[in-house]
């Protein structure tokens, strides 16, 4: 009496566009994503290896953690670095950070 009776309805297709229409915000939320952040990042990172690929002995480099040098040895994954008359240091190649231009160390 005091309680109506529940009727079951059924469901109501879904309509496609309206389906479209609300994973269109995550697509382009993806898009500029992609633009902003991971797109200049893989492009730096391509710049970085080519760059130390081409190390070669006698350039003067400066590493991740500041110091200035120039290329003494190369191998595989190290090379040696001389930071003063006589100090050698071996640092990873992934190291390096930027080639100075020759004659910019004293």
């Amino acid at each position: 009496m005091f309680i109506s009776s529940a009727y079951a309805q059924t469901a109501a297709a879904g309509d496609t566009q309206s389906t479209l229409m609300g994973m269109l915000p995550l697509v382009l939320m993806f898009v500029v994503l992609y633009f902003v952040m991971i797109r200049p990042q893989m492009k730096k990172a391509k710049e970085h290896k080519t760059m130390v690929d081409a190390l070669a002995k006698g350039d003067e480099v400066v590493l991740a953690s500041g110091m200035l040098g120039k290329i003494t040895k190369l191998g595989d994954t190290y090379l040696d670095i001389e930071v003063a008359s006589g100090v050698e240091v071996q640092f990873q190649r992934s190291s390096v950070m930027q080639v100075l231009p020759k004659g910019t160390i004293k």
